[in-house]
């Protein structure tokens, strides 16, 4: 077993761009300019209202109920003022509907829009970075992370608009009302928002930590309670350890989920009972005042003067209170949108070029080169809190996450260990149009790395890769897919019915065309067999069928899609006799009139193929027709030497000249 690869995070040298993160919130934005103006102007409003009020109060005391001049009360004035007092509130509650389905829609369109680039980008990033990375990491980012600013988008710039009007139209207001009141008011002020910047920056760090926390529980949720991973618990009888991995880090999530909570808490009771106090201490200076021990202007100090300033006060209170508690809440956001931008900036490291050629599928030939192909495994690229991390057990061997989702890529992760080494080196080879070729070797020489150069999962170190003589890297990523179809050892099937997964090839295909498809992949008649037919639940990664049906909804897939290159990792060794008769028959419709690659693990299976390409340690070190291989008497002559002389010819339950070997 070789060692798994070394995960490198990155440095800001892998990202496209390091912008700041708040002008990049506002672009996610700018298509709802015109929403964000009219919350603006209803938010101008109801603060302008909420303002009038207190004045209306001072003129309730001071001219209406006890005019200062002397005289009875007006009662009629005093009927307007109170008309208005009422009218005002019914006005700044309509105002706030609108405001709020207007936020609403702003924030919930913009967190739409920022999921949906997340999950695009994602879909561009090469298959190494997923090999590096957690599943269950890269869907907290998308789920969790996403909803995390939710509020910021849809609440808080709302918030900050309203109440930062609000405490201006109130300040305005109290100097108005009484200068000498409000430097009491606001003296500590300065020192309050020094401290919260103080809890800020802590808040933020700890979001961060939370949401790491968060997407490693996602990450072994993910693993544990999928199919694979049950079965895998089972097996092992490992369900205990699983439960309590989980359960260790739900403690350390509520522990930071806690620690997030309590964070700033203090502060806020401070700044809470500085203004629950104040109002006692306005009522004693505004006594100074009057008695003239504080000869600060006492003839505008009336009754009314008094009520209104202490209205305006309590109406600062809250606004300031949520200024504070919304600016740690930015922070704290401002942490995830990091995470989330972090992904955004990752620059794919499979991209077309500009002026890239589409291949004409009328056209296209099918002719595969490798052109003294070299190539080396790629660092895997990881982000902080998302890397692809070995588990242990306790008997110390290594559980590889990463086989659950990579499927037939066993070949491939184990070559990706080798940093230092070539996967491949020098490799040269040619498959004509419509020719059958086989590739052979042993574990580890470069078998499944040599397919996946040419449909471009990975790029190749030195050397070219050519299609119709056309470099790869030089075509159109969609007619590259377009022209290669692949059936791989371990078909991924998704959660669907089974015309779903045969459709998934050709999403505008006719029900004939996949009845046509399933036919030639000797699948038809099975599905018919089952009570609801083509509609058949599959369940996940098709749990709910045997190997060989898989094997075969997959090779029905790859009809359905029609590629003039197919490549096969023969998945023949673990079926039954009958079963590996009908899948052998689907690969031989399969391979008619197109080029076909496949990796041989039977040899059996390929000695009609056109031609044979040894591989060893990485390098091309034969190439032939199967009779012409065992005359020349090296590796392929090896091999076949070994899968034939591995089980007794006394054998009752094995024809030995299909026996399996893995190479």
């Amino acid at each position: 077993m070789r060692p798994s690869p070394v995960i490198t995070h990155l440095d800001p040298t892998d990202l496209r761009r390091r912008e700041p993160v708040l002008p990049r919130v506002a672009r996610l934005l700018r298509p709802y300019r015109a929403k964000i103006g009219l919350v603006l102007v209803a938010v101008v409003a109801s603060a302008a209202l909420t303002s009038v009020v207190p004045f209306l109060t001072r003129a309730v005391f001071d001219d209406a109920l006890f005019p200062l001049h002397g005289g009875p009360p007006r009662l009629h004035l005093l009927v307007w003022l109170v008309v208005g007092m009422c009218v005002i509130p019914v006005v700044t509650a309509l105002i706030g509907i609108g405001q709020n389905w207007l936020t609403s829609t702003v924030g919930n369109s913009a967190m739409a829009d920022l999921r949906g680039d997340l999950f695009e980008h994602l879909q561009k990033m090469e298959l190494a970075f997923f090999t590096a990375t957690k599943t269950g990491a890269i869907q907290s980012r998308l789920a969790n992370d996403v909803a995390g600013v939710r509020t910021v988008l849809t609440d808080t710039a709302t918030t900050i608009v309203q109440n930062t009007v609000t405490v201006t139209a109130a300040f305005v207001s109290m100097v108005v009302l009484s200068w000498q009141l409000t430097i009491l008011t606001l003296i500590l002020m300065p020192l309050f928002v020094l401290l919260q910047l103080r809890v800020g920056r802590r808040r933020q760090r700890l979001a961060r930590r939370t949401q790491e926390s968060l997407s490693e529980m996602t990450a072994i949720t993910e693993e544990a309670l999928s199919v694979s991973g049950i079965l895998l618990a089972k097996v092992f009888n490992r369900a205990e350890s699983e439960v309590e991995r989980y359960r260790e880090a739900n403690r350390r999530q509520t522990r930071l989920q806690v620690e997030q909570a309590m964070t700033g808490r203090t502060f806020f009771a401070v700044v809470q009972t500085f203004f629950a106090i104040t109002p006692a201490l306005i009522y004693l200076v505004a006594g100074w005042i009057i008695t003239g021990k504080l000869p600060v202007g006492a003839d505008a100090l009336t009754a009314g003067t008094l009520v209104a300033f202490t209205t305006l006060q309590g109406r600062l209170q809250m606004p300031l209170l949520q200024l504070m508690r919304v600016s740690l809440d930015v922070q704290t956001s401002l942490a995830l949108f990091r995470r989330i931008f972090e992904y955004l900036d990752l620059e794919p490291a499979i991209t077309e070029r500009p002026g890239a050629v589409a291949l004409d599928p009328d056209q296209l030939k099918g002719r595969v080169e490798f052109r003294d192909v070299r190539f080396r495994y790629p660092e895997p690229r990881a982000l902080s809190g998302t890397a692809h991390q070995d588990r242990f057990g306790e008997s110390g061997v290594r559980i590889d996450e990463s086989a659950e989702s990579a499927g037939d890529a066993d070949e491939a992760a184990q070559d990706a260990a080798v940093q230092a080494g070539w996967a491949l080196d020098h490799v040269s080879l040619v498959v004509e149009p419509g020719q059958l070729a086989a590739i052979v070797g042993p574990s580890g020489s470069g078998k499944t790395t040599a397919t996946y150069l040419v449909p471009r999962f990975y790029d190749v170190s030195e050397g070219a890769v050519l299609i119709d003589g056309y470099d790869v890297r030089d075509l159109t990523l969609s007619s590259l897919a377009d022209a290669v179809g692949m059936v791989t050892q371990e078909p991924y099937l998704f959660h669907g019915t089974i015309r779903d997964n045969i459709a998934y090839a050709r999403p505008g295909a006719t029900p004939e065309q996949i009845v046509q498809a399933a036919r030639d992949a000797n699948i038809h008649d099975r599905i018919m067999s089952f009570p609801e037919g083509y509609e058949t639940i599959t369940g996940e990664r098709g749990y709910r069928l045997s190997g060989g049906e898989k094997q075969r909804l997959a090779i029905a897939r790859v009809l359905l899609k029609d590629p003039a290159i197919l490549i096969l990792d023969e998945a023949t060794s673990a079926l039954d006799n009958e079963t590996e008769r009908l899948v052998q028959e689907a690969l031989e419709r399969a391979t008619r009139s197109r080029t076909t690659i496949a990796i041989a693990h039977r040899l059996s299976t390929i000695r009609s193929a056109d031609v044979i390409f040894g591989l060893e340690d990485g390098q091309l070190v034969e190439q032939g027709s199967h009779d012409e291989l065992l005359v020349a008497g090296g590796l392929y002559k090896r091999l076949y030497d070994e899968q034939f002389s591995r089980v007794p010819a006394t054998a009752p339950w094995c024809d030995p000249r299909r026996a399996d070997v893995s190479l």
